[in-house]
């Protein structure tokens, strides 16, 4: 019984770690940050990082069973990396929880104005949201549209993904820039 269930957390935890494998380096693609002007910085990066986390989350999104607990799994460890990475920045433990809390708050912000642009098929609301959450600091950011398109071509593609593909630790996003 020990077996069975040890080496299930064993092979979970190998999947699990393959799958936000993909999802960081998807994240980090250069051309996020040498072509379009997403900001090289902590905050810019937590910005991408989220962006392809929720896009890992909506292709799951209603699923059941496995699914639900791998995509539960990866949310934890992309918290987890989070506060890690606020200790490594510096902040104290007392002022961790309340960046968490705030950081919490922009994540599933975010992640409700983009299903929602998404889901109307409004391009035009996807590249708003993205330029005021990516680069609040400019009024106008062109390359926002450019990173939109990718949105969407990375929500399709995600979409034509088996779950059972997925769920063996495996998951495609598309080259940025590549269109």
């Amino acid at each position: 019984m020990f077996k069975r269930l040890f080496g299930r957390e064993r092979s979970n935890r190998t999947i699990t770690d393959a799958l936000y494998a993909e999802i960081v380096a998807a994240a980090r693609q250069p051309v996020f940050y040498s072509d379009w002007d997403a900001p090289d910085t902590p905050l810019g990066r937590f910005e991408m990082l989220s962006l392809h986390m929720f896009l890992f989350q909506q292709r799951l999104h209603g699923e059941a069973g496995a699914a639900r607990e791998v995509a539960q799994i990866l949310t934890d460890d992309f918290f987890a990396e989070v506060e890690h990475s606020l200790r490594d920045l510096g902040i104290g433990d007392m002022g961790v929880p309340k960046r968490m809390k705030k950081l919490g708050r922009m994540f599933y912000g975010r992640t409700a104005a983009y299903a929602d642009a998404l889901e109307r098929g409004d391009r035009e609301a996807l590249t708003a949201a993205l330029a005021r959450n990516i680069r609040p600091d400019s009024e106008t950011w062109p390359q926002a549209d450019a990173l939109a398109a990718y949105v969407i071509e990375a929500d399709n593609m995600l979409r034509e993904q088996a779950s059972e593909t997925i769920l063996s630790g495996a998951i495609r996003f598309p080259v940025a820039g590549a269109a």
